[in-house]
């Protein structure tokens, strides 16, 4: 049966290759979105949406919207809702290998993907650490481990801003909180690097072996901490959830798992990609790393600037559970929308010279790199902390901090971050401290 099920998998992957080759030479903009390759500056696609439409239809039988009103909108229409990634692109990733069973998984299977009630009922377990009251609490915490991994990097002639600076501090924080006692980061990171490039959807068997395997990994490490946890509880989220009830009854295997992994891998991929993103920003802008030197309590809007210039998640997809019109176009029941999050945050209407990186920007916090409505990202706060924090610190300790090598992207399409960016504390040239503050499609760094 899976061999039969991965056959049909290859099958589809090469058909699914030659109709986005086909759609994407006839000028197709959902083709030409599905057909970047992973780190292609994905920003000239969306300004090609935008100037078709307001919504935009593509032959793969979706519809596409770069405006931020209507990407608002659809994020708070309840006729819509989130479909799993499973749904979207018909292929099982999450087969175990071997076997007909299914691994969990830690978007389609938590709350993320779940509609209400279930939805709400799952998300209110695991509020309490992110609400402000919890936030502050933990703030010395984060202060700490900064402080701790900064110390290491002192010792240096350079390091790795993101390997040794920005994915040590997240690790440390997300593990903290869900009680995780040993980081491995190198199996961690792989783990968040493989699913992260999942959500564009795979192209190759590889890459299906390569998420399946991850899952069943992901999945062994939280029953060996679930297990232990209910052993022995502790302050932590995981030891929350092993003792939460849903309707008077301990909450399910999948459920649980998928909370826990799901808490895991976003807590600190989204984290990575935002302080990357800010990082290479802040190294090619020399007014901007100023303003955060001369006031380092510009930190919250130099973050708010940064995932609006550069959201770490790009898209996401609406399914409309009705028939409906949106835009003044007819959208039968189960019509797909892709808000394009990047382009809705440099949409003209809303922000003026939107390719300008300006953290003084009046109305910056209006972008929708944390989504927006029922669905709004759980550790915004959390993010938005924790970044302000990192480069407070990180710039404050190192204030010529300069590049030193070649910036590595993610290999994904939606997600979008750095995952090698070489640093050397050493001094900065004139000419970079007085360098522009335009971006393009790839602020702070060539591909």
């Amino acid at each position: 049966m899976v061999k039969f099920d991965d056959a049909v998998i290859q099958a589809r992957l090469a058909i699914i290759a030659s109709v986005l080759w086909t759609f994407s030479k006839t000028g197709d903009a959902g083709a030409r979105l599905m057909s970047l390759r992973p780190a292609e500056d994905p920003y000239p696609v969306y300004a090609q949406v935008r100037s078709q439409g307001e919504l935009v239809r593509s032959r793969l039988g979706i519809w596409l919207t770069a405006s931020h009103p209507l990407c608002q909108a659809v994020l708070r229409d309840p006729r819509f809702g989130v479909a799993p990634i499973s749904a979207l692109t018909r292929i099982n990733l999450d087969r175990r290998a071997g076997t007909g069973d299914r691994s969990i998984q830690p978007v389609d299977d938590s709350f993320l993907t779940r509609n209400p009630p279930e939805h709400d009922r799952l998300r209110k377990l695991v509020s309490p650490p992110f609400m402000p009251r919890a936030l502050r609490q933990r703030s010395a915490m984060i202060e700490q481990v900064v402080g701790e991994v900064l110390a290491e990097m002192s010792e240096r002639p350079s390091f790795d801003a993101i390997a040794d600076f920005a994915v040590r501090v997240a690790l440390n924080t997300i593990t903290r909180l869900l009680g995780v006692a040993e980081v491995d980061q190198e199996r961690f990171v792989r783990w968040g690097v493989t699913l992260s490039r999942s959500l564009n959807g795979v192209r190759t068997m590889a890459e299906v072996r390569e998420v399946r395997t991850v899952l069943a990994e992901l999945e062994a490490f939280f029953a060996e901490l679930i297990a232990y946890r209910n052993e022995h509880p502790g302050d932590d989220v995981v030891s929350e959830l092993v003792k939460s009830q849903v309707d008077g009854r301990p909450l399910d295997r999948r459920d649980l798992f998928a909370t826990a992994e799901l808490l895991f891998v976003a807590g600190f991929e989204t984290m990575v990609n935002l302080v990357g993103n800010a990082i290479l920003i802040l190294l090619a802008d020399g007014e901007a790393r100023a303003s955060l030197l001369a006031r380092p309590e510009t930190a919250d809007d130099i973050v708010e600037e940064v995932l609006r210039v550069d959201s770490p998640v790009q898209y996401v997809a609406r399914v409309s559970t009705e028939p409906l019109t949106l835009a003044g176009k007819r959208l039968p029941r189960r019509s797909t929308v892709v808000l394009l999050l990047g382009a809705a945050n440099r949409d003209p209407a809303v922000f003026a010279d939107p390719d300008r990186f300006d953290p003084a920007r009046p109305n910056n916090r209006d972008h929708l790199a944390f989504s927006a409505g029922m669905h709004y990202c759980l550790g915004a706060g959390l993010a938005r902390l924790q970044a302000a924090t990192m480069l407070r610190e990180l710039f404050g300790r190192f204030p010529d901090l300069a590049q030193a090598g070649p910036v590595q992207r993610r290999p994904s399409r939606n997600i979008r971050g750095v995952i090698g960016l070489p640093v050397s504390p050493g001094t900065l040239s004139h000419s970079a401290l007085h360098s522009g503050r335009h971006f393009g499609g790839n602020p702070g760094g060539t591909l």
